[in-house]
């Protein structure tokens, strides 16, 4: 039997943007408040509707600079330090109240970033704690009730894999130094891992650790004293890619 187009039903796709970087020794998520209906009003991960004549990753990169004014060095300059992973897929049949849709998360890890400017059909954008947003997340799951939901759609579930997908990576990859400037001290890499994991950790220890990991970090030569106190030495990015061994989250 030939191919009928027409015995399928027909969805559109999107894609949303898990957005991380490391502020004020913390970890933030980029959200944009919704300016259209569905969720008019709410809080949601930046993101929208791939277009016929674009890939994904061109959509990723459009919607990003749309909505927060932002634009992805990870989707633009892979030498720039961020980076850029697809996260998952998500196709539950109810998860758009509009049409059947499924979306295309994509992360992205960068350095601390710029305030947000809100563009597109976002109404306002703005950095947002990732331990916060996912309390009220929580918080809105036990309660059930829709208007307690802090971010639309299924943002909160997409939003709690991208976190966990950052806490896991920077276990056994390189990938926390995307969170760093192209130059960093050590105990700027540790504030790293302490506000993805949220946990403390001794600097004595994690010194060891990262400096003797083979192609971790690379010495520059320089110094700095931005932190205050003795000047610290420089690192950048070894090129390792994986780290053996690797760099095990402490247990809560």
């Amino acid at each position: 039997m030939p191919y009928d187009p027409s015995a399928f039903p027909p969805f559109a796709v999107t894609v949303d943007l898990v957005v991380l970087t490391v502020r004020k020794d913390a970890l933030y998520a980029l959200v944009v408040r919704r300016g259209e209906p569905p969720y008019q009003g709410r809080w949601a991960l930046p993101g929208g509707f791939v277009r016929d004549d674009e890939d994904l990753e061109s959509a990723a990169g459009r919607e990003l600079t749309e909505e927060t004014g932002l634009r992805s060095q990870a989707l633009e300059d892979q030498d720039a330090g961020a980076h850029l992973e697809q996260l998952a897929t998500y196709g539950a049949p109810q998860r758009d109240p509009r049409m059947r849709v499924v979306s295309v998360a994509y992360l992205v890890l960068a350095p601390d970033l710029p305030s947000p400017i809100a563009g597109g059909d976002a109404r306002s954008a703005r950095w947002a704690a990732t331990d916060a947003l996912l309390e009220a997340a929580d918080e809105a799951g036990r309660q059930a009730e829709e208007q307690q939901v802090p971010l639309s759609f299924d943002h909160g579930e997409i939003l709690r894999d991208g976190v966990e997908r950052a806490r896991s990576k920077i276990e056994y990859s390189s990938l926390a130094t995307a969170f760093c400037p192209a130059e960093f001290t050590v105990g700027e890499l540790r504030r790293v891992y302490e506000a993805v994991w949220g946990v403390a950790l001794d600097p004595r220890n994690f010194h060891r650790k990262v400096t003797g990991t083979p192609g971790f970090l690379v010495p520059t030569g320089g110094t700095t004293t931005r932190q205050g106190g003795r000047p610290a030495q420089l690192f950048r990015a070894g090129g390792a890619t994986l780290l053996n061994p690797p760099m095990l989250r402490p247990e809560v």
